[in-house]
């Protein structure tokens, strides 16, 4: 079995190492990657535009390659350049940060894996809902850091791969999209829905009271801070119980959600223009 991962947090993020990792002793793993964060880039494709390829070394000593593209430039780039033969399965993550309902669109992770598909190839996008109670903490010296804990979504990824390399992929599904909690209830996988959305979302400037975000990050020398805007977002907090948000994150428990890539409605049966 020959395994193509891929992710949109960089080739050097932790979650790539932790999917390698993951499922190196179930296959023969190449690691393609952007050379940079991609976070939210969606199915970004860089067409009619060079890219630079160069192989690097992931923290375990293993050869990658990174790609000074977009997530599903990675994928096309693994699939078609790098390897030998086309791969068996795509694995997109472990992404540092939830990708769950119809926001998934959006999401570099998710969408590495739809590329995958539309090379006929199945994939996995995977993903760590990171509980800020138990994953944001300080080091000896007062500092803030993320400590990234992927036991379990290592341990449910290599289960789902082991169970795909043995009964191959389930008939009528394109991708699995896995979401699994680091503070979790329960180990037990959940087949889930999609929710209807992931996030509010809401716009502010520089005169609402909590323009103090805008702040966080630098401004270029051209900007002007009187002129500002920034799109701010919070998790949806309710959610149907089938769904993958209500597994994730009320149930406490890794959420897997089957996928088929064609969006078309069957429901207009009686509409006519």
């Amino acid at each position: 079995m020959n395994i193509l991962i891929s992710n949109d947090d960089g080739v050097f993020a932790p979650g790539i190492l932790a999917a390698k990792q993951a499922v190196e002793d179930l296959a023969n793993v190449v690691v393609v990657a952007p050379n940079e964060n991609n976070s939210s880039v969606g199915r970004r494709l860089s067409l009619f535009k060079h890219l630079e390829i160069n192989s690097c070394e992931l923290e375990d000593g293993s050869s990658a390659y990174s790609v000074s593209g977009s997530p599903a430039d990675c994928v096309i780039v693994g699939a078609d350049y790098v390897m030998d033969e086309k791969p068996d399965l795509v694995i997109s993550g472990i992404n540092q940060g939830v990708n769950i309902s119809c926001d998934i669109t959006s999401s570099g992770t998710v969408c590495a894996a739809f590329e995958a598909v539309s090379l006929g190839i199945p994939a996995i996008a995977a993903s760590l809902f990171m509980d800020p109670k138990t994953s944001f903490k300080q080091d000896e010296n007062g500092e803030w850091y993320v400590d990234y804990d992927f036991s379990l979504a290592k341990k449910v990824l290599h289960d789902i791969v082991l169970k795909i390399k043995n009964d191959g992929f389930p008939e009528g599904v394109d991708l699995f999209n896995l979401n699994v909690p680091s503070n979790y209830d329960s180990e037990e996988v959940k087949i889930t829905s999609l929710s209807h959305k992931m996030l509010d979302k809401k716009v502010i400037d520089n005169t609402h009271k909590e323009k103090e975000q805008i702040f966080n990050y630098p401004l270029d020398e051209n900007q002007n801070s009187d002129d500002l805007i920034m799109i701010i977002s919070d998790l949806v907090k309710k959610y149907d119980e089938d769904s993958d948000g209500y597994a994730l994150i009320v149930e406490k428990r890794p959420s897997l959600t089957p996928l088929d890539v064609n969006m078309t409605s069957k429901k207009l049966n009686n509409w006519q223009i």
